[in-house]
């Protein structure tokens, strides 16, 4: 359904990101046209002769115009309602149910950006539409109760709208605090890597070529040289690989306030937070993230939940993280996702649960010891470039 749909990008689906609800609800919206023909039929004063050709005509075209409103140019949904409202006026005489026409197209002029323009569109309908209704002889008060169920209606889409146009900005403005973001981590990398690397390959050159011009006149001492590049270079290695750990370290804090951002965005409520006497090892905290950041994805995109919660234990130096849903359940324990879960779990020597039945929401247990490990404790250290310009002379 979602293909037939999407066909414009600039369509109203398109600018909204084509959200499922919209479209069955645009489908929802047809049914009424049975009552075209059933209307009629069970009124014992109508001639078949009279209505049945007109509903024959108007009511394909009412699909089409409906159809373009969702799909087409989101500049020309106004003509596309206004044809609507046209369609009504001159098929109401033949078959007094056209007036759903009317309606429809009230309720498809309340898709526009503005409140104004669609109570403009709305005075503007309404003078044709008494006009009609005293040619007809419709009763005021039914008139004035078709009126109400259309401006309710109306307003209901537009207020909904409205919610889901400040959604789209909110995700676009937090997709650009991620890029500057990471803008700023990436020039931080640069320059890191730039102190950390700079001094040592600068005295790897020095050294080696020394031991090149010493190879021929004093080879021991040449090895010496080579000898103490190597060992350089294995300070260096350490070093870097130090600093790539703490560059892939997750945050559990910050990855607790993207979780709440990216839910609460898409309306599901979200309470979490991590406790302050819970001191996490950055071994055991990155993983965790990268964890936490995949269950959160999942209840955004296919849980369907109303609420979501983390929650943080520690008992007998073991952690467990708990992620929590009401929707729809049914995850898989064997998908990809789950998959990399689990491995990054096992790695740290933990275990990974998941409990998720059909209908009953999904709950994901995590335990992993608390251990620390210092990776690189007894890294040479360095000579400086002073005391091996010194050996060099």
């Amino acid at each position: 359904m979602k293909a037939w749909f999407d066909t414009h990008p600039d369509s109203l689906l398109g600018k909204l990101g084509s959200p499922s609800y919209l479209r069955w609800e645009s489908m929802a919206n047809l049914f009424w046209v049975i009552a075209l023909f059933v209307g009629p039929m069970i009124d014992a004063g109508s001639s078949w002769k009279r209505w049945l050709l007109p509903t024959l005509i108007s009511a394909p075209l009412y699909l089409y115009f409906h159809y373009r409103v969702y799909t087409g140019p989101y500049r020309l949904l106004p003509m596309y309602a206004s044809a609507m409202a046209v369609l009504g006026l001159i098929v109401w005489p033949f078959n007094g149910v056209a007036m759903g026409y009317l309606v429809s197209a009230v309720m498809c002029l309340a898709y526009l950006p503005s409140l104004r323009r669609w109570l403009a569109a709305l005075a503007i309908l309404a003078v044709p539409t008494v006009i009609m209704a005293q040619r007809q002889h419709i009763s005021a008060w039914i008139l004035l109760l078709v009126g109400f169920v259309a401006v309710m209606s109306g307003f209901g889409h537009f207020l909904r709208m409205n919610n889901h146009r400040k959604d789209a900005a909110l995700r676009l403005s937090q997709e650009e605090v991620r890029r500057l973001a990471t803008l700023a981590e990436r020039e931080r990398i640069g320059r890191d890597l730039h102190d950390l690397l700079g001094h040592t390959l600068s005295l790897v050159a020095l050294k080696s070529e020394l031991a090149r011009k010493l190879a021929l006149i004093d080879p021991e001492r040449a090895q010496r040289e080579m000898e103490e590049v190597e060992r350089v270079a294995r300070h260096a290695l350490a070093e870097v690989r130090t600093a790539v750990t703490g560059m892939r370290r997750g945050d559990l804090a910050a990855e607790l306030v993207s979780a709440r951002l990216m839910l609460e965005a898409s309306g599901v409520d979200f309470n979490g937070a991590l406790p302050d006497d819970v001191c996490v090892p950055a071994q055991v905290e990155a993983p965790l993230a990268l964890v936490l950041r995949e269950a959160v994805t999942n209840i955004h995109r296919h849980a369907k939940a109303r609420s979501a919660k983390v929650g943080f234990t520690v008992e007998k130096g073991r952690l467990q993280m708990q992620v929590s849903d009401d929707g729809c359940g049914g995850l898989s324990a064997h998908g990809n996702g789950v998959s990399g879960m689990r491995e990054r779990i096992q790695a740290l020597g933990g275990s990974l649960q998941i409990e998720s039945p059909p209908r009953r929401g999904t709950v994901l247990t995590v335990q992993v010891p608390l251990i620390k490990k210092n990776i690189m404790d007894a890294a040479p250290r360095a000579p400086s470039v002073e005391s091996n310009n010194r050996s060099a002379a």
